[in-house]
């Protein structure tokens, strides 16, 4: 039986220049997506909170609520603000990381 020496060899560049060294796993997202995401889930949220309510309790009476400024402008403007606040904070990358990516 013949023993085979091997030397060990240091580790091969990964193609993934954002992680360090071998083994060590980063995450997508960093603690400022996640503040980022949440600020942009409280506006949507509150964004259709605005909308709730404007009918009436008599289902043959109309209401004229429901074509309030409130209900009409503000809540989806809250709601698209809401929505390109979460697109941002997919998006986001802090500069120290794209300086890693650049070396």
């Amino acid at each position: 039986m013949k023993v085979i020496k091997t030397e060990k060899k240091p580790p091969v560049a990964s193609s993934k220049k954002n992680i360090k060294e071998e083994g060590q796993h980063t995450f997508l997202f960093t603690r400022t997506n996640y503040i980022i995401m949440i600020v942009g889930i409280v506006f949507i949220a509150l964004g259709y909170i605005l909308m709730i309510g404007g009918g009436s309790k008599d289902p043959n009476v109309f209401s004229e609520e429901i074509f309030n400024t409130q209900r009409l402008t503000v809540a989806p403007i809250l709601l698209i603000i809401g929505f390109i606040i979460e697109i941002f904070a997919i998006m986001y990358r802090k500069k120290e990381t794209e300086e890693i990516l650049e070396n």
